[in-house]
């Protein structure tokens, strides 16, 4: 089997489950309300001196796409981004107060919504806002998500003016009747020159979002837009599967159920967005990222240095996370915490001088286990056991004595491959990765929630 055909879609269908996408372990769903404010303060007091990852996210969009399942707040009102900045300057200036002291931040990621729906006087108060509080690593990843609608080449050189030197744009899809179908309307013309303007001006790198699954899609209309996107270059790419939950994503009902393409026309699509990219020099990093040889995803990957956060795959292995904004999730030192999701519920908590946490969770000494396992996994591509029983004091093959017969089909089917230390992922089994972390994931097996996606 050649590098190009990897993707085997009865392998896929064979086990293809639901289940999270290991942004977090355990997932979000099982992190608890009214998070103690003396947990976060532990985790906060044990950070030391070390570097920070930092995600801020702002909420705002000028328009609804209908498939969007994000927290956003669509508005007009540019006053109502300019009170936000304030609540945000008073969260950064808490956070500050109970970190204890400046920290310096090698990564830096703005999230959303849009944040490139913010003006450039806002983007400019954003950005030195966090300057304030904290210390920039100069040569740090300072990436931010970018709308094409509201993006120009000349705007795009004021981002890099301003600091940042990672880009990423969400295109999803250049088929006209697509975009009409989920109200997101993004010529070719004006949204391609995007990306060698990002690269002329700078950027490290350049990432595009596509999504298959879509209102009217098919094979034939996704190649034509991977064709498009290829001729510009992009330093990686990330094909997420859209999920159809319209009793949970109000404005999914916008369209008809009829009009998305059957399970087997995407797997088509992903299997044939996976040989052209592979075909054409991309590194499939796992799930649905790939990345070109010299981009630093890839680099991540090699030298055992990837991440798995709520961004995806992402490099500066770990880093603690702390994240600003509504419903911003920070991962700090074996506690997670949720902001709460109500911009005014935010503003009263960050003006009354407590921290908007709404819900959390503290990991206990199995989900520690756990979460390095399932991460090493997903961002490894493999599993070292000696390494597990040297960070946690445990035999591997007794602890998971229940879990370990549930890998025979991966092993079986070549998604997994024994090695002296453990086992590794195949080329094959990067596919199906989240599958196989999941059988380490005792919350959810234990658990009847699952609101999960499938694979494909």
């Amino acid at each position: 089997m050649t590098e190009q055909t990897l993707f085997d879609t009865e392998m896929v269908k064979k086990h293809d489950r639901s289940g999270p996408r290991y942004t977090s372990y355990p997932a979000s769903p099982f992190f608890t309300e009214d998070y103690p404010m003396a947990a976060v303060d532990k985790a906060l007091g044990k950070v030391a001196n070390s570097p920070l990852s930092l995600y801020v996210h702002l909420p705002f969009c000028s328009a609804l796409c209908w498939y969007c399942g994000c927290h956003k707040t669509i508005t007009r009102d540019r006053n109502r981004i300019d009170r936000y900045l304030d609540d945000f300057e008073a969260e950064l200036a808490l956070i500050a107060e109970h970190l204890g002291h400046r920290h310096q931040v090698k990564q830096l990621h703005w999230g959303g919504g849009s944040p490139s729906y913010l003006d450039d006087e806002q983007t400019t108060r954003c950005f030195d806002l966090i300057k304030k509080y904290f210390d920039l690593d100069p040569e740090g990843e300072i990436s931010i998500e970018g709308d094409p609608r509201q993006l120009t080449p000349k705007r795009i050189r004021f981002l890099k003016d301003v600091g940042f030197n990672r880009l990423s744009l969400g295109l999803q899809d250049f088929d006209p009747r697509v975009q009409e179908t989920i109200n997101r309307i993004q010529p070719e013309k004006e949204t391609l020159p995007l990306i060698p303007a990002a690269i002329d001006a700078g950027f490290k790198s350049v990432s595009v979002d596509l999504i298959y699954g879509l209102p009217h899609q098919s094979r034939q209309s996704f190649d034509e837009t991977l064709a498009t996107v290829l001729q510009v270059k992009p330093n990686r790419l990330s094909v997420f599967n859209y999920a159809h939950i319209p009793n949970i994503i109000k404005s999914q009902k916008m369209f008809q159920e009829a009009d998305l393409p059957i399970a087997e026309e995407k797997l088509a699509i992903f299997q044939s967005v996976t040989e052209t990219l592979l075909s054409a020099g991309y590194r499939h990093i796992g799930m649905d990222h790939f990345a070109r040889e010299d981009d630093e995803l890839t680099e991540a990957l090699d030298k055992g240095e990837l991440q798995r956060n709520f961004q995806g795959y992402s490099t500066c292995a770990g880093l603690d996370l702390v994240a600003l904004g509504v419903s911003a999730i920070s991962y700090v030192q074996g506690h997670y915490w949720q902001n709460t999701k109500g911009l005014k519920d935010y503003r009263d908590m960050v003006h009354a001088g407590q921290l908007p946490i709404k819900k959390g969770l503290t990991l206990t000494q199995d989900d520690l286990v756990r979460h390095e396992v399932i991460m090493t996994i997903m961002c490894g591509m493999g599993l070292n056991f000696s390494d597990i029983e040297n960070h946690h004091q445990v035999n591997f093959k007794d602890y998971f004595q229940e879990e370990l017969p549930q890998l025979t089909d991966f092993f079986a089917d070549n998604l997994l491959k024994e090695t002296d230390f453990g086992f590794e992922v195949t080329a094959a089994g990067r596919f199906l990765v989240r599958n196989i972390a999941r059988v380490f994931d005792r919350r959810l097996n234990n658990s009847s929630r699952n609101t999960f996606s499938k694979v494909i």
